[in-house]
């Protein structure tokens, strides 16, 4: 199994970003794709999770209301679009892989690459 993140990039804080997950190998529908991210000198938090079968979806809470994470399956990419972000949104984001809902970074035992994404104030 093979994560590709991308999508991030330099933006000002109010804008919005679009991050994909593409997935290669096979998936099922009990898997659950998770977003975290890692800011400078801090651990890797949860962001957002999504089960692949139902579609169910699972936020931080400081997240809920800004970010939407979704999914498409015929693509086997996730994405997590971000809205009105602010500078401490400032992160490498991954994207990963349990098999079952977790925030804990522990559980997720396929990781992507990480995307950069930088707001400035």
């Amino acid at each position: 199994v093979q994560l590709q993140a991308s999508g991030g990039g330099l933006v000002q804080a109010g804008g919005s970003l679009r991050l994909s997950c593409a997935a290669s190998g096979r998936t099922f529908s009990s898997h659950v794709m998770g977003w975290f991210r890692q800011a400078p000198g801090k651990e890797r938090a949860f962001v957002a999770a999504i089960r692949w079968g139902a579609g169910s979806t699972y936020y931080a809470d400081s997240m809920k209301g800004r970010f939407t994470i979704s999914r498409d399956n015929a693509k086997n990419t996730v994405y997590l679009q971000m809205n009105s972000l602010k500078p401490e949104d400032t992160a490498v984001y991954y994207c990963a892989r349990s098999n079952y809902y977790s925030t804990s970074r522990n559980d997720y035992n396929y990781w992507g690459q990480g995307t950069l994404v930088t707001v400035s104030s």
